[in-house]
């Protein structure tokens, strides 16, 4: 079950997820949607026209800021478990992403993220924050991974 989609945590959980959509049985491109009240918006598509490029997408930073980054500001003012799928280069095109990112890291609530595994020094100084713990994540070990988060944040 992924974590957007889990009952009970209605109401306890604030920021975004991304989805990819696909057309015609191929991915082209990803949505933004905040927790919980589901607003969507374009993160990135294939052929969108933006400066901001990520292989072959565009990433739509108005979106990602308008819809993203305001879900985090709200989650932070909320005092819920803060959510952020994902911290990855589409999302790090964004100065406001970035500065919102560094001000949940501040906050004294709980923060679940996913981060991206290639390097990159803005995503390589939180992963080695000392007050962050990375958490490898695969098929294999997604459902015991899962409950040991729950467990975690008492969810």
């Amino acid at each position: 079950m992924r974590l957007s989609q889990d009952p009970s945590l209605s109401g306890k959980v604030g920021g975004f997820v991304t989805q990819e959509f696909r057309e015609g049985g191929q991915r082209k491109g990803f949505r933004i949607i905040t927790l919980p009240d589901k607003k969507e918006g374009l993160l990135a598509r294939k052929g969108y026209p933006s400066p901001y490029r990520v292989g072959k997408y565009g990433v739509n930073i108005e979106d990602l800021e308008k819809i993203g980054c305001s879900s985090l500001e709200e989650a932070l003012h909320s005092g819920k478990l803060i959510v952020v799928d994902e911290i990855g280069k589409m999302e790090l095109c964004s100065e406001k992403f970035r500065a919102i990112l560094y001000q949940t890291l501040a906050a004294p609530q709980k923060m679940l993220a996913t981060i991206m595994e290639a390097r990159n020094e803005f995503a390589d100084r939180i992963k080695t924050r000392k007050d962050v713990r990375v958490i490898p994540l695969s098929r294999d070990n997604f459902d015991r991974v899962y409950a040991e988060l729950r467990e975690w944040f008492k969810i």
